[in-house]
């Protein structure tokens, strides 16, 4: 069954002086989110950006992905500590996105934890949204 998101956001002025507000999610769980072009290209201040959102998802998906690999190999984490870095150039776009995942994984080895973790980056549907990025990379550690 298909599931539907949606986010709504407001913007008023330009690009460069305006700003904006992400107003809501259908999670609820998103409280409005101030959203300025200084705050995505310069200095967050305490603003959200398209590309924080962005990492939060990949990372979020990246996990899950690797997770359900994992189990499927009969290896359950026991922790999977995920981050996502989107690198965004004015004028640009998006030009690259490492991904990072440290686990704790029983009775796993290093080789088969990184060709799970690899998979997960192929097989996660954000991955999969953001083929277009030119570079997308992978570091995958296991932990004691």
């Amino acid at each position: 069954m298909a599931t539907h998101r949606t986010a709504e956001v407001t913007w008023q002025g330009s690009l460069i002086e305006g700003s904006g507000t992400i107003d809501s999610t259908t999670s609820g769980v998103l409280a409005p989110l101030p959203v300025t072009w200084t705050s995505r290209a310069e200095d967050p201040q305490g603003r959200t950006s398209p590309e924080d959102l962005l990492a939060a998802a990949h990372a979020a998906c990246f996990a899950m992905a690797l997770s359900g690999a994992l189990a499927d190999a009969g290896h359950t984490a026991d922790e999977l500590r995920t981050s996502a870095t989107v690198t965004f150039v004015p004028g640009t776009g998006i030009t690259k996105i490492a991904l990072t995942v440290r686990g704790r994984v029983p009775n796993i080895d290093e080789g088969a934890f990184r060709e799970a973790a690899e998979g997960a980056k192929a097989g996660c549907p954000i991955s999969q949204a953001l083929a277009g990025v030119p570079e997308i990379t992978l570091e995958a550690q296991l932990e004691g």
